[in-house]
């Protein structure tokens, strides 16, 4: 079976947005994981004005549905690094990619730049796999 599209869903992390030329964190939306095994955050990077800014990924998890318990999660519970899902504004117009294999229902991220003072754009989106409920809605919810 060749099919994707139905194996996998898609929820929003990080909206497009005006750029930001201050050191304000961008946080993403909390995701519930609930009926999927497989999270993978993706980050799509635009313009990064700034030549010297860089840009630190974290990754918080809890049960609690407002993330009240987050805690950081351990590094054997991600699929790649925070430090390969960073940037430094040499990263235009490029993606970023980490995976979430702990247990808890709720996840969350934060990329926070440092020395920005240039303008910033970027996105970021959630990709659940292995669903309890196939097929996954089209459009995403």
């Amino acid at each position: 079976m060749r099919d994707l599209i139905n194996n996998l869903d898609f929820k929003r992390a990080i909206s497009p947005a005006a750029a930001v030329t201050d050191n304000t964190a961008f946080v993403s939306q909390i995701l519930d994981r609930l009926g999927s095994e497989a999270v993978a955050l993706i980050i799509l990077l635009g313009s990064l004005a700034d030549a010297d800014a860089t840009f630190a990924v974290t990754f918080e998890h809890g049960d609690a549905a407002n993330l009240s318990d987050a805690a950081a999660v351990p590094a054997d519970q991600m699929n790649g690094t925070l430090t390969l899902a960073s940037f430094d504004f040499s990263a235009d117009n490029l993606i970023r990619k980490i995976g979430y294999t702990g247990g808890k229902r709720y996840v969350r991220a934060t990329i926070t730049p440092s020395n920005n003072t240039g303008n910033v754009f970027l996105a970021a989106g959630w990709i659940l796999g292995k669903n309890n409920m196939r097929p996954t809605p089209n459009p995403p919810t």
